[in-house]
């Protein structure tokens, strides 16, 4: 397909066909620099995971090539699998001054900031990862200090938006650099991978500008206190906060462990304007007036453990929650949360808040751009190749119908998945192969130790609930001694088991009390004692429990 000489291979691992987990690689020759290394919250069917993050052995495979890690804002969905790729891929991470500032919160909750190098990059500025050269501009997201990536190599420059919006009043006061993007459009772009999460909308994503209008709505009429749940990492969100409660003569505290710690390293490089005295201690909560006060917490997502859903379940230690308390959700869920988010709001108002949310006040605006503003970027960047990424699969697709609306031949619109391979030799860009790029759990301080089998169980588990039959047998002759004992847990009521259990032990044992073998056959026991309740438990409950059989011996 291609002539001779090296080729620039770019391959997603993560962030395709799904929201989060953002990270691709850029590989020419001996030099392979990624972009973003984020995580992924765990869907409904993952039962019992904390975490999703990507498949990172390529990385691990290719270790002592990989130049460096950039990431292009400090959000969850672009830093949150550094602390777990890094001690098995480490390499310098270059970020901007605030992304810097909350990567090191993380890291040094993981113990690795000591041996992370980190590096600060600011807009405007060029790297060299050896053969390759990475320049910086800014971008307008729901966080300061994001930034796009523009990747030169010697075959051409592909450009990598990270997420962005063209929003003219954003809350740091520093608009898109146009500039910049039609600076690189006129010197040619070779491929343009664009964020694609509201590919679907039509328009241009509102400005940050109205969530300010909409705070100063419900400040000036709540009566006792505000609470604003928000992501940890949506500090243009917490400063807009702070900006309503200065103006109401209200005081600001901030509650959620990840929120405290990313709220004071933002004050601490300067990225959150705030009033001295204007910040309150905790242990200072109950002497301030209800009227007086705004608290901002973690858990718009709904997030068991998070201090909001705390608060909704009446057991968090600093705010109990009293009629005449307004809760702002300023956030929209991400895909799988919505059931946690509306238990937490259907609990809130059972306690006498007030629940404001983004169905009737406008709360919440996206940090992603919609048509318009996608339709824009490949106007300004003119690129030769277009590849959506940031997204479910219909983003994906509905970006591609943007691009052929922009005149770019359909051909030169590839929408792929995790794993997908891309070579270019510098004219063309084509798939070449596919690597594994599936999902890495992470279970409390298990990295990868869950897979699928397991999950399998555990939705076996949740659904059908669990039978143990405890089986003893003759040491001599392996025959059944006695009917089995049989246990269940989430498979039928107490009062509506007994004679359900009692067939069930005759048919095990009768199945059974046949067999005669000695201790080399006890395998057999086990199989037939699964095979026989597993068959008679269907065919009277019509469902089928994980069936645990244990033989012993006297």
């Amino acid at each position: 397909m291609f002539g001779q000489g090296p080729l620039l291979r770019i391959i997603p691992l993560g962030g395709l066909e799904e929201i989060g987990k953002n990270m691709m690689v850029f590989e020419y020759g001996e030099d392979l620099v990624v972009i973003d290394a984020g995580l992924m919250f765990p869907d409904d069917s993952m039962l019992g995971i904390d975490l999703v993050v990507q498949d990172f052995s390529y990385l691990e495979e290719r270790r002592d090539r990989v130049r460096g890690y950039v990431i292009t804002h400090g959000h969850e969905d672009h830093t949150g699998a550094l602390p777990y790729v890094l001690p098995k891929v480490p390499a310098p991470v270059y970020a901007t001054r605030l992304t810097r500032g909350l990567i090191e919160v993380k890291l040094r909750e993981h113990k690795l900031l000591d041996k992370t190098e980190l590096v600060t990059i600011a807009p405007g500025q060029t790297v060299a990862f050896g053969a390759l050269s990475l320049e910086f501009f800014h971008q307008c997201h729901s966080i300061p200090d994001a930034v796009g990536v523009a990747v030169h190599s010697p075959l051409g420059t592909v450009v990598h938006t990270g997420d962005f919006k063209f929003d003219q009043t954003p809350v740091d006061g520093r608009p898109p650099d146009y500039n910049a993007l039609a600076r690189l459009g006129s010197n040619g772009v070779l491929a343009l991978f664009s964020d694609s999460t509201r590919a679907d909308t039509p328009g241009f994503t509102p400005s940050e500008a109205v969530i300010a209008d909409a705070f100063h709505r419900v400040f000036n009429r709540a009566e006792g206190r505000i609470i604003v749940a928000t992501f940890a990492s949506l500090i243009s969100r917490v400063q807009q906060v702070i900006d309503a409660a200065v103006e109401f003569d209200r005081r600001v505290a901030v509650i959620g462990r990840s929120m405290i710690n990313n709220v004071s390293r933002a004050i601490e490089l300067g990225y959150l304007r705030v009033p001295s005295g204007v910040m309150a201690r905790l242990d200072e909560l109950e002497r301030i007036p209800h009227d007086r006060l705004a608290v901002v917490t973690t858990g718009s997502q709904g997030e068991p453990s998070s201090a909001l859903t705390r608060m909704a379940n009446g057991d968090q230690k600093h705010v109990q929650i009293v009629k005449g308390d307004t809760v702002i959700i300023s956030s929209t869920p991400i895909p799988g949360n919505e059931e946690l988010v509306a238990r937490n709001v259907d609990n809130l108002f059972k306690l006498g808040a007030n629940v404001v949310y983004d169905r009737h006040e406008q709360v919440h605006v996206s940090g992603h751009g919609a048509a318009d503003e996608l339709k824009l970027m490949i106007g300004l960047l003119r690129p030769r190749y277009l590849i959506p990424i940031h997204g479910q699969y219909r983003h994906l697709v509905m970006h591609q119908r943007l691009g052929v609306q922009m005149g770019m031949p359909e051909e030169n619109i590839l929408v792929i998945d995790n794993g997908t391979v891309l070579e270019t030799d510098g004219v063309r860009l084509a798939r070449t192969g596919h690597i594994e790029a599936g999902y890495v759990f992470v279970d409390g301080l298990g990295v990868g130790e869950i897979g699928d089998v397991v999950l399998r169980d555990r939705q076996v588990l949740s659904r059908d609930g669990i039978v143990v039959a405890i089986l003893t047998v003759d040491r001599q002759t392996g025959r059944p001694l006695a009917a089995p004992d049989i246990v269940t847990r989430g498979f039928v009521h107490v009062s509506n088991a007994d004679a359900l259990i009692e067939m069930a032990r005759k048919v095990v044992y009768d199945a059974l009390d046949a067999h005669i073998g000695d201790p080399a056959e006890w395998t057999f026991a086990k199989t037939k004692i699964k095979e026989t309740l597993n068959k008679f438990l269907y065919e009277k409950t019509k469902r089928r429990p994980m069936i645990i059989p244990v033989v012993m011996e006297v």
